[in-house]
């Protein structure tokens, strides 16, 4: 793994910055359920998932936290999460997904729960070239109200062999090669991209939470 950190999230936040400004024809997120019901913690379920990509669950699972702590918010351990389910009869995410927002409010504690579901995951082969692909849609909900407080999309293709994506293309490959080195999956450092371009994005990601300093600044839907 290289360890060239602050290349790579400099890429990073360019990256959100022109997903966003490529977004700015979208209406803005309406933020005024979410700063009634402001959580402090947030535990991630394990995504439902309709890719044929079996290990696409844990592998975006494993790619979630961090910009999610960096936005502001206790995460809970998501390897502690799951391993707490399976062993109280829960072996998949779907029936993870359906336990009620009561029980876990009661039992784990969080305040908001972020439910993923995949779309779309992995590498799509053709003749001279491949496309890696990472697509899924995100709602957070209020355990209390049981409401969707917030719901987004992470988005990121790369391709290779046919020399096109433009400039956000570009800047995709070039986030996934500070991340990857050449004996890890890129769709991994894909993930990562396209979670941090979903969970950062200033115009409709996530309101910086409780524990980010700058979220005072932060004046979406006040």
């Amino acid at each position: 793994m290289r360890q060239n950190k602050p290349v790579t999230l400099v890429l990073l936040m360019f990256l959100v910055l022109v997903v966003s400004g490529c977004a700015s024809t979208q209406q803005p997120h309406d933020y005024s359920a979410y700063r009634s019901h402001m959580p402090r913690s947030v535990l991630v379920m394990p995504p439902t998932n309709d890719s044929i990509e079996v290990g696409a669950p844990y592998v975006y699972l494993s790619t979630i936290t961090r910009p999610l702590a960096e936005a502001g918010y206790y995460v809970f351990p998501v390897a502690v999460v799951d391993n707490f389910m399976k062993q109280n009869g829960l072996p998949t995410p779907v029936e993870m997904n359906a336990v009620p927002l009561d029980k876990i409010r009661s039992i784990i504690g969080a305040d908001a729960v972020l439910y993923i579901h995949i779309e779309d995951w992995g590498q799509k082969y053709k003749v001279i070239s491949s496309t890696t692909v990472v697509k899924a849609r995100a709602k957070l909900v209020d355990v209390v109200t049981g409401s969707t407080i917030w719901e987004g999309t992470a988005q990121a293709a790369e391709g290779s062999g046919d020399g096109g994506g433009g400039l956000i293309g570009m800047v995709v490959a070039a986030a996934v090669d500070q991340i990857v080195d050449s004996s890890t999956d890129r769709v991994h450092g894909l993930s990562s991209v396209a979670n941090h371009g979903m969970v950062l994005n200033t115009r409709n990601g996530l309101l910086l939470g409780p524990y980010n300093p700058e979220a005072v600044a932060d004046t979406r839907g006040r």
